[in-house]
């Protein structure tokens, strides 16, 4: 993103009852980056039931929305990046409230899109390294960022880390549908949309408290494929009925196949069943697939409908921000 324009960013931190971590979270973001003219904070309080909006204000962080009741990691992040864009931000830089990343690594990660090498920065954590990381929470990490690396086409080593960095470009085309979170989403969108992706390695604080977006592993694992699942096939809906179809398809063919071999060796008496079994296995893949050439066509339709947000969005630019619940 070279220019000789002055160069804003923002930093935005969703909030979730975070009254005690904020400040930490405040004090170690930094004042000022070398290629940076404006450094601003932004904190999302996704309907927290402490003072974490009243802390923001104390702290100096220039910009609060509080939503009036939770509505979850996604929605926060989504309404951060609406706001940081409508407040002319070139540069979006995305942190937890928890303290979990070292706030001088910031400008690590917004040197990738200052040098105009990438559009979208995933800070890496380097999962296996972290001390408080179970054995298989560790495993989880890693086998969850390789699907989400094959699915995407990218080679972002840690999909689950919320410690990254937007160009304004990159933030205008964004879309998140997820209600549960967006690290995932957000990646394979990006993957899918050709942005540069890039990643650079970052250092974590010690843990302050224990994750409030799942409640259990199973529980986020299951969560996190559901959202996998949903978001890939929203981008590549004929491979993944096709994929579907041709199993099914397949499936079908093994007892029709049997009872061919019958017939023809004069034994088919009794076997009718594997040939009922086939016909409706066949029939069944076959709509699956049509099935993936109509999801195919409404993908077409929703690859015109983002355009036409991402020309709004620049059509909306330097306009006053819409009424929206703020704190000063």
């Amino acid at each position: 993103m070279p220019s000789d324009r002055p160069r804003k960013l923002i930093i935005q931190i969703p909030c979730f009852n975070e009254e005690e971590t904020l400040p930490a979270t405040v004090r170690d973001l930094p004042r000022a980056i070398d290629g940076i003219d404006t450094i601003e904070y932004l904190v999302i309080d996704d309907g927290s039931r402490d003072r974490t909006s009243d802390v923001a204000r104390e702290l100096g962080v220039h910009h609060v929305i509080r939503f009036t009741n939770n509505k979850g990691l996604a929605r926060a992040f989504s309404a951060g990046i609406d706001r940081a864009l409508a407040l002319g931000a070139d540069i979006i830089v995305n942190t937890d409230a928890d303290n979990q990343y070292v706030g001088a690594d910031i400008e690590r990660l917004v040197g990738p899109i200052l040098e105009g090498r990438a559009d979208m920065v995933i800070g890496d954590r380097q999962p296996e390294t972290i001390a408080h990381f179970s054995p298989i929470k560790k495993r989880l990490q890693r086998w969850g960022s390789w699907v989400v690396r094959q699915l995407s086409g990218t080679e972002v080593p840690d999909t689950t880390s919320g410690f990254r960095a937007y160009s304004r470009e990159a933030a205008l085309r964004m879309n998140v549908v997820s209600e549960f979170t967006y690290t995932l989403e957000t990646i394979i969108q990006a993957g899918k949309q050709s942005v540069a992706i890039d990643h650079v390695p970052v250092r974590t604080n010690p843990m302050l408290r224990r994750s409030r977006l799942y409640g259990t592993m199973g529980g986020y694992v299951k969560r996190s494929a559901a959202t996998i699942l949903r978001v890939y096939t929203m981008y590549e809906p004929l491979k993944m009925f096709s994929y579907a179809g041709a199993v099914i398809f397949a499936l079908g063919l093994v007892p029709g196949v049997r009872f061919l071999f019958l017939f023809l060796a004069g034994e088919s008496q009794g076997h009718v069943q594997s040939l009922i079994l086939s016909a409706v296995l066949i029939i069944l893949g076959f709509q699956i697939f049509v099935l993936g050439v109509i999801a195919d066509l409404i993908g077409a339709n929703r690859k015109l409908i983002e355009g036409v947000l991402y020309r709004v969005r620049k059509v909306e630019e330097g306009k006053p921000w819409p009424a929206r619940r703020e704190e000063p």
